[in-house]
C-alpha cells in the first residue's frame, strides 16, 4: 500500500511576507526572497512553500509564473494557526553588530513577544539599523517555524523607557550588583513581564537607581559569574519561558 505523503512536505522551504493570506490569495515575490526560492531552493511549478504573514498564520502554497527572478506563489489551504505568544518582552542595550543580531535572532527563537532597544549611558553603541535587525527577526522566525513575527521597537532612552513604564507590566532587572534570587522572583511574579538587559558596560550608578526605583521593577541576579550582554539576554528569556512561558 502507497504511504499517503504528509502535507504539506516537511522539506517545503518557510517565507515571511507583507501581504495578508488567504484562501487563494496570489503572494507575487521578488528580490531577495525570489533568488532565495527559485535559485537556491530550485523551486519548480506546483511546489509547495510555507508562508505566513504574522497576522493569520501559516499556509501552504503553490508555485506559479516562474521566471528569472521572480515568481508568484498562490495560497491553497492555512496549515497552522496564528501562534499565541508568551506576553514577553526583552529589552536590551545596543552592543556591537554581530552580538545584536545574536540577540534578535534567539530572542525570536525563544518566543519573545518584543524586542525593544534601550539607550544607556554607558552604551558603545548609539544607533541600530532597524531594517537590519528586523530582517535577523525574520530569518530566525522562518526557520524556526514561528507564526507571528516579534515586534521590533523603536530604539529609546532608559528614562523614557521607565517613565512610560505599562503599570501592567512586570520589569526584571538584571543588576550585576545582585538582586533575588532569579527563580523566586519568576515564580512569585507570573504575567505580562520583561526582561532589561544593560550594555557591555553595565548600567551606571543612577541608571540602577532610576531603574530599582521603578514601580514594577523587580532587580535579580543572574548568578555569579560575569555574563556578556548577548549571554545574559539570552539566558534571561530561556529562564523566563521556563518558568512563566509557554515551556511549561
Amino acid at each position: 500500500m502507497t504511504a499517503t505523503p504528509a502535507w504539506p512536505p516537511q522539506s517545503a522551504p518557510r517565507l515571511y511576507v507583507e501581504t495578508p493570506l488567504g484562501e487563494g490569495v496570489a503572494v507575487p515575490v521578488e528580490g531577495n526572497a525570489a533568488h532565495y526560492l527559485i535559485g537556491v531552493m530550485r523551486v519548480k511549478p506546483d511546489d509547495v512553500v510555507l508562508l505566513f504573514d504574522g497576522r493569520s498564520g501559516e499556509w501552504a502554497a503553490r508555485a506559479r509564473d516562474i521566471r528569472k527572478r521572480d515568481l508568484v506563489l498562490v495560497c491553497e489551504t492555512r496549515t497552522r494557526p496564528l501562534e499565541q505568544v508568551p506576553d514577553f518582552w526583552l529589552c536590551c542595550a545596543p552592543i556591537k553588530k554581530g552580538r545584536i543580531d545574536l540577540i534578535a535572532e534567539k530572542a525570536c527563537e525563544l518566543g519573545a513577544a518584543k524586542l525593544q532597544p534601550v539607550l544607556t549611558r554607558r552604551a558603545v553603541v548609539d544607533r541600530l539599523n532597524l531594517d537590519r535587525l528586523r530582517a535577523h527577526l525574520v530569518e530566525a522566525a522562518e526557520q524556526c517555524g514561528r507564526t507571528a513575527l516579534p515586534e521590533l521597537g523603536e530604539m529609546v532612552k532608559l528614562d523614557a523607557l521607565l517613565r512610560d513604564w505599562p503599570d501592567d507590566r512586570w520589569l526584571f532587572f538584571a543588576d550585576e550588583t545582585g538582586g533575588a534570587p532569579l527563580e523566586q522572583a519568576l515564580r512569585a511574579h507570573p504575567g505580562p513581564a520583561a526582561f532589561l538587559i544593560g550594555p557591555e558596560g553595565g548600567f551606571d550608578p543612577s541608571e540602577r537607581d532610576a531603574i530599582r526605583a521603578a514601580p514594577r521593577s523587580i532587580a535579580v541576579s543572574l548568578g555569579p559569574r560575569i555574563l556578556r550582554a548577548e549571554t545574559a539576554a539570552i539566558a534571561a528569556t530561556s529562564a523566563w519561558m521556563a518558568l512563566n512561558g509557554d515551556w511549561q
